[in-house]
């Protein structure tokens, strides 16, 4: 059995377990949250559906040590700030992964830590040192959702499926976070050769207001319906995904940098080949020295709000 514990069943979490629900992932679910009240109410919703689900999933309550035997555990703990500025959530977030992922590797798990809780990059950092398990096996969502946009931004604007276009955006899962024009692909054919032989649908494209226009979408849904869910939800699930079934699939996560473009010891988004052991090869892109210059400022400021947190 697939049996995957989600620690904090707000809009995210309770999301994520219906995106791995119905989508067959996973066989069982724990859910845990301090709102005992809250917990009943989404786990007895969540039943509600097993009916219509691709197959029967046991979905219960739990505790810590009911974490114990899951391959996989969610940290979707905290919540987004009204103030536009994920970094703000800092302090509020740490407080709780202190607190929650100590008692988790307590209880025995040994399987692999997925984090959504922002500012993702720092929290997923956070978790591998309070855990002490092997980058590997520690993931952050990242820059998966914001390349998801990316997407979603170009299929529109260029006529062409989502599903046909090779790009991502790289970095923080913030505002710092570069979009790699250099590696862009539809067809194999890079943007400056698209654009040399249909200039009228590719010369055109605003570049700067297409990557704005990403980094907003979040808060754009925020200030709507105060709450991110489908969005981060089905990120979560192709990452549960590649990992339960080892796919090897290679897409973007935040994941623990040894040395890639000279950056070391913090955790940002990147190109990753993911299966059942976690992240197995992070790939080093050939950017040109604008973009590898946008990634190093990026995770400049990752480092830097890292260490305003051990230092406060």
């Amino acid at each position: 059995m697939n049996t995957i514990g989600i620690v904090g069943t707000g809009h995210v979490g309770a999301h994520c377990a219906y995106a791995l629900a119905i989508q067959g992932l996973a066989d069982a679910l724990i859910l845990l949250d301090t709102d005992e009240k809250k917990l009943r109410a989404e786990v007895q919703d969540l039943r509600d559906s097993t009916f219509y689900y691709p197959h029967r999933a046991d979905i219960r309550p739990g505790t810590y040590s009911d974490l114990r035997d899951c391959d996989l555990v969610v940290i979707s703990v905290g919540g987004i700030t009204e103030d536009e500025n994920r970094l703000s959530e800092l302090r509020q977030s740490d407080a709780i992964i202190e607190e929650c992922v100590p008692r988790i590797v307590e209880a025995g798990f040994s399987g692999i830590f997925l984090v959504i809780t922002n500012p993702c990059d720092i929290m997923a950092a956070r978790v591998r040192e309070l855990s002490g398990f092997a980058p590997s096996r520690v993931i952050g969502t990242g820059t998966g959702l914001d390349s998801a946009r990316l997407k979603e931004v170009l299929a529109r604007e260029l006529g062409v499926s989502h599903k046909s276009l090779e790009c991502f955006t790289i970095g923080e899962h913030g505002d710092s976070q570069i979009a790699p024009w250099s590696c862009f692909r539809i067809g194999g054919q890079s943007l400056e050769r698209l654009a040399a032989v249909r200039p009228e649908v590719y010369k055109k494209l605003d570049r700067a207001a297409v990557l704005q226009e990403v980094k907003r979408a979040g808060w754009v849904v925020f200030a709507g319906k105060h709450a991110t869910e489908y969005g981060i939800a089905s990120t979560l699930a192709a990452l549960v995904r590649c990992i339960l079934h080892d796919e090897k699939q290679v897409l973007p996560a935040s994941v623990w940098l040894n040395g890639t473009y000279g950056e070391f010891g913090i955790y940002a988004g990147m190109l990753c080949r993911v299966g059942r052991q976690g992240v197995e090869e992070v790939y080093e892109l050939p950017l040109t020295e604008e973009e590898r210059r946008g990634f190093q400022d990026s995770c400049r400021i990752i480092r830097e709000n890292l260490a305003a947190l051990e230092n406060s």
